[in-house]
């Protein structure tokens, strides 16, 4: 069976007046304070074991765990084109964790590129990928999953792609695909045209309501 994720298709911008907007920036606020992390701080890594391979131009890392600041990764296995950071790539594998301020990732592997030193671009892959975010100063957990996240750190855009979904407090949207612009806080659902293949939105309304409901009901049916 093919794996692969089909070209996504663009449906109506208008699917983001159907996603609570409390919901929407829990989810952008990991992203955006993993944008711009703090350049000064000394990128940091542990290995249990490192070699290169001359005639690939390859440095390969066993048990790695790279830090900066708040920025944590680890990986079972790990391939880079460099060390110095200004201009390298790496390749991740097995047991992926990324944990990003209040972003916590776990995938099967991951591919990086570092311009300047800093994180351009990220390409995370599972069976599925799971993502946690939780916003500052709440307690609720938003949970994601999907195959494929690319992340365009330069561009401020994030996709999931792939039997692509959000949960937040019993709410939830899943698709093909879901695109986030991270500047413009604007979400687009994403199918791949296939008629089966539709952006599906699933709202539950506060325990609160549904009491005050209940309640207002009950008035109702009071005798005069």
């Amino acid at each position: 069976a093919d794996d692969s994720c089909p070209e996504p298709r663009m449906l109506s911008p208008r699917i983001t007046r159907l996603w609570p907007s409390g919901l929407l920036l829990a989810l952008l606020a990991m992203p955006a304070a993993a944008q711009a992390p703090d350049m000064r701080l000394p990128i940091i890594i542990d290995a249990e074991s490192t070699d290169y391979d001359g005639n690939a131009s390859m440095l390969h890392f066993r048990g790695l765990k790279l830090t900066q600041g708040g920025i944590s990764i680890e990986s079972d296995d790990a391939h880079s084109t460099g060390m110095d950071f200004e201009s390298s790539t790496w390749r991740l594998s097995g047991n992926v964790v990324f944990d990003i301020n209040e972003g916590h990732i776990e995938c099967d592997s991951a591919d990086l590129t570092f311009t300047n030193f800093q994180l351009k671009v990220a390409t995370i892959e599972g069976s599925p990928a799971t993502f946690e975010f939780r916003r500052p100063g709440s307690d609720e957990t938003t949970y994601a999953s999907a195959k494929r996240l690319h992340y365009d750190v330069a561009a401020g855009v994030i996709e999931f792609a792939g039997d692509a979904s959000i949960t937040e407090g019993g709410n939830q949207i899943a698709s093909e695909s879901l695109v986030y612009n991270i500047q413009e806080r604007r979400v687009n659902a994403v199918s791949s045209g296939d008629p089966e293949d539709r952006v599906k939105v699933t709202f539950t309304p506060p325990v609160d309501a549904a009491e005050a409901d209940d309640a207002a009901t009950d008035g109702a049916d009071a005798p005069e």
